[in-house]
């Protein structure tokens, strides 16, 4: 589903370049549940871009599906997120004047889907993580664990093949911390591919597979 051929990346920062990824290869398999793990300034959220299509590599190649996407423009890349591509955040990212339902709605805003059926999805949703109940209640009245779980509806409602979740209990307690990692399995159950980054141990064996980044390179995987 995912693979990574001899990618690098680096950034310019005042007048010198930095690099921060060198010559990375890696594979992940449909329906894996892998954890991106490494100290600070290892590189590992930028190769969680790199996957999210959210930042594209300096050299090497991408194949997404079978199909690369190093020479797609920034709407293809776009349509890659909103249809392909999940996303679950450390801080949440919801709208806070907008109660629960109309957050897990948004994706399918861009999608151009319409009124009833978003409804409908949203609701659907929010029932898979739990919520159900709590559609019509703003972020600022929910708990973290709760946001986080509206965050995670919001990410699957578009039915995507991958949910890139990017130090996503970073901001909870370790009772929520392990809610959510049980959904996340859930989904992974249900033929979901799930990426994520952590720096907790307890959090990376929820996952099938750990690799581990470290000066911009795979050091296991």
């Amino acid at each position: 589903m995912i693979q990574l051929c001899n990618v690098f990346k680096s950034y310019q920062r005042g007048n010198s370049r930095v690099n921060v990824l060198h010559d990375v290869s890696l594979g992940i398999e449909s329906g894996e549940f892998v954890a991106i793990m490494g100290p600070s300034g290892s590189g590992k959220s930028t190769l969680l871009n790199i996957l999210g299509c959210l930042d594209t590599a300096d050299s090497g190649d991408y194949l997404f599906n079978g199909e690369s996407v190093m020479m797609a423009n920034e709407d293809e890349l776009a349509t890659i997120r909103n249809r392909s591509l999940g996303f679950v955040f450390q801080s949440f990212n919801l709208i806070p004047r907008i109660d629960a339902k109309r957050n897990v709605e948004l994706p399918m805003v861009y999608a151009g889907v319409n009124q009833e059926v978003r409804n409908n999805r949203a609701l659907a949703a929010l029932k898979i993580v739990g919520l159900e109940d709590r559609a019509h209640h703003i972020p600022a009245h929910l708990s973290g664990g709760q946001q986080q779980r509206v965050a995670i509806a919001r990410a699957i409602v578009n039915d995507p093949d991958i949910i890139i979740a990017d130090e996503p209990t970073g901001a909870l307690d370790s009772k929520s911390s392990h809610e959510i990692m049980k959904i996340f399995q859930q989904l992974q159950a249900a033929g979901k591919t799930i990426v994520m980054v952590t720096h907790e141990n307890e959090i990376a064996k929820y996952a099938q597979r750990i690799i581990n980044v470290d000066d911009g390179k795979i050091r296991t995987s």
